[in-house]
């Protein structure tokens, strides 16, 4: 077994090397890009919003120094997360970008300065300015025409949002028409849906006796309740709607943002009693306190201050710098805490394997909510050692039986900030942080300047196995009709599927077993047959989606085709893996292996390294050797060189009508062509369906050549 890696600490980025900074660009990019998917998507954040602004502010550091790194896709650069499946996409007329944020009386100070300089305002003139809670929901955009309710759009990644308008109709504070006078022909307005304290806890009590998800807290429960397929789902939940801004509109009714807060009063909508115009530095800080000692008391759950300058001829001249208005600010407030005693540090594993601690505590009340477990994030945090690898807590670790401060970080996750030194008993022993999977006994690694620890029993660990088997038969790998989530779920607690080679003997195992499949609830001997035989299908697999199959820490479905395209066969890349795998030592890999690993054009070191780490995990290559025994992987298709696509980047958007985006983009590959996610001045070709949007536009405005769906087939078939 491996030794584990040693620890390393983040340098100071003023020291690194272009190519060290690029390689932690790319990882903390993908750990973000993570966290915006489960925060936006998936309404579950794993982390504070303090660790998450810790996060943007090391890649905002790097960018910094390397410009060229700020690209388009950065994630600086964008805004909240992709639109998930399952709800129409919306494109927004006026983007729906987020704050820029403060931390301190000091960078308040800082904004006024700057909008007095960018104004070229006197040194004592200030500009009105707008304070308004800042409500922790979920950003929403309405449209209405002839002051009719004609759609509504969840933010999603601040250009494309999720048409959620059915959902909306049933929320009592959203009009479903405009009121007043000066309505215009066409607007869209703006604000959170949120949910009552009060209405979220009795709806957690209700859906804990359903035996149903329990929301962490009530923006995740507003998300969660908005974004019901059932309509009748979120009718029947308590959802409420401030309103305090607007995207397009084709005449405004004020020429200020009081004037136009009023206005929409006036519509019909519900606009925060506590919003207040200010008229000096001084007096936005005294409001900013005000609300931050009323916080606790109020209704709802706010996560700081917004100041907007009042004059909206002034925002129009300030305008925009990256994802955020030059003319607003969001002034964040420190978290609650409450002092108590950690009893015990358990150790949970994650869905992908990540061994996170976590402290339980002698139950305290903080901001409200009784607390019994907090975060204590990972092994570095433990030991006084903060993302940066400079000391936290004055250096001072965290013990059982420790006296802690703890706080809602972000009124999200609550967690350990400090420890009572001189209450700490002489009992009290430093932590030992588990370098084996406690889930399954597998050796549990750090990658390179990473702080969490990961279980490395892909295959086998327990923890991750429905998660595994889910992403195993998913669309990208094997792909097994009949055989989706939930059957996956149901199957691993009924115990007939626990490994991915358990789905190859399903059927040899129910012909032997005393209650066969097809006398279960929701099967007969038609479905049973049908499922057989989807699985019988998928018994010959492409290289690629077997690779994908696998599960493999930072193996998406480009890194997959990337290694089968170079090694060919099963046969090729599994001994490569195990000899790259067998020469791992504490000084690095130097096998001719890893190296022939490491530089596959777009591998690099962290995808190589999660390969290689997957491989010397003895219990993986056992259940890989048996599933092997029941299925054929096919030889990789080489792309062809010579087509008229070859080497090119193709970017496909819009609705394809003559085929899929799957297809189009398969043929494209096998044309040897690079398909991209967004387009830049690298792009060659722009392939656009119907209702193309941003890349459109932006192909246009970069003179990249854009083709029909007609012209790309002419193109490749010529």
């Amino acid at each position: 077994m491996p030794k584990p890696k040693s620890t390393k600490t983040l340098p100071d980025v003023a020291t690194l090397t272009k190519a060290q900074a690029k390689k932690e660009w790319t990882r903390l990019a993908l750990e973000m890009e993570a966290h915006n998917e489960r925060y936006y998507q998936k309404d579950a954040p794993t982390i504070s919003d303090a660790d998450y602004d810790a996060l943007r502010r090391r890649v905002e550091a790097i960018e910094t120094r390397f410009p060229e790194f700020a690209t388009p896709d950065s994630p600086t650069q964008t805004v909240g997360a992709a639109p998930a499946r399952g709800f129409a996409k919306v494109q927004h007329a006026v983007p729906m970008l987020s704050l820029g944020n403060a931390f301190s009386d000091e960078e308040v100070q800082e904004f006024v300065d700057r909008v007095r300089r960018f104004l070229r305002l006197d040194a004592d003139d200030m500009p009105a300015i707008v304070a308004e809670p800042k409500i922790d929901g979920l950003s929403l955009s309405l449209r209405y025409e002839n002051g009719e309710l004609v759609r509504a759009a969840t933010r999603g990644d601040g250009f494309t949002g999720e048409d959620v308008t059915e959902n909306v109709r049933t929320i009592k504070d959203v009009p479903h028409r405009l009121k007043g006078r000066k309505i215009p022909a066409a607007c869209e307005l703006r604000g959170e849906v949120y949910m009552l304290k009060q209405d979220f806890l009795a709806l957690n009590k209700k859906q804990a006796e359903a035996d149903d998800t329990v929301f962490a807290n009530p923006r995740n429960s507003a998300a969660g309740s908005l974004r019901q397929k059932d309509v009748g789902i979120t009718a029947s939940r308590p959802l409420k709607f401030f309103a305090y801004a607007w995207g397009e509109m084709d005449e405004r009714p004020a020429d200020t943002q009081h004037g136009m807060l009023k206005w929409l009063g006036e519509a019909g909508f519900v606009v925060n009693p506590l919003i207040e115009l200010c008229n000096s530095v001084e007096e936005v800080l005294a409001f900013y306190r005000r609300i931050g000692e009323a916080r606790a008391s109020l209704g709802y759950d706010i996560d700081g201050v917004v100041y907007k300058i009042d004059r909206l001829d002034w925002q129009e001249r300030l305008g925009f710098v990256s994802r955020s208005p030059r003319w607003a600010i969001a002034h964040k407030f420190a978290a609650e805490q409450a002092t108590t005693v950690l009893e015990k540090i358990d150790i949970q594993v994650g869905r992908t394997g990540a061994l996170t601690p976590v402290a339980r505590l002698t139950p305290v009340t903080v901001g409200g909510v009784v607390v019994q477990n907090a975060t204590l994030h990972n092994e570095d945090y433990i030991k006084g050692i903060g993302n940066d690898g400079q000391p936290i807590r004055d250096g001072i670790d965290i013990r059982e039986g420790d006296t802690v401060v703890v706080q809602r970080a972000g009124d999200v996750i609550p967690q350990v900030v400090s420890v009572v030194l001189d209450k700490r008993p002489n009992s009290a022993k430093p932590y030992r942080f588990p370098h084996v999977c406690p889930a399954c006994g597998s050796h549990a690694v750090r990658e390179d300047d990473e702080a969490v620890r990961r279980c490395t029993g892909a295959l086998i660990c327990p923890a991750q196995a429905v998660e595994r088997l889910k992403h195993f038969v998913s669309r990208l790998a094997f792909d097994i009709e009949g055989l989706g989530e939930k059957q996956i779920q149901q199957f691993y607690q009924e115990g007939l599927i626990k490994t991915p080679v358990d789905i190859f003997t399903l059927q040899r195992r129910d012909a032997q077993a005393e209650q066969k499949l097809a006398n279960r609830e929701g099967y007969g001997e038609v479905s049973t047959r049908n499922l057989f035989d989807a699985i019988d299908a998928r018994r010959k697999i492409e290289l690629h989606r077997f690779i994908f199959a696998l599960g493999i820490r930072h193996v998406g479905e480009g890194n997959a085709k990337l290694l089968a395209r170079h090694y060919g066969t099963l046969d090729a890349f599994r001994e490569a893996m195990l000899a790259a795998a067998a020469g791992q030592g504490d000084d690095g890999n130097a096998s001719e292996a890893y190296q022939d690993l490491n530089n596959i054009a777009g591998i690099g070191d962290i995808v190589a390294d999660a390969v290689v780490e997957f491989f010397a995990e003895p219990r993986n290559v056992t259940a890989l050797d048996a599933l092997l025994r029941e299925i054929e992987v096919l030889p990789a298709e080489k792309p062809r060189q010579t087509s008229p696509v070859s080497g090119k980047t193709v970017v496909f958007t819009g609705s394809l009508t003559k085929f899929t985006r799957d297809e189009a983009k398969a043929v494209a590959e096998r044309l040897g062509a690079k398909v991209a996610g967004s387009v830049s001045k690298k792009t060659d070709y722009v392939v656009a369906g119907e209702d193309a949007g941003s890349k459109l536009a932006k192909a246009r405005d970069l003179g990249v050549a854009v083709l029909t769906e007609d012209e790309w087939l002419k193109l490749i078939e010529g």
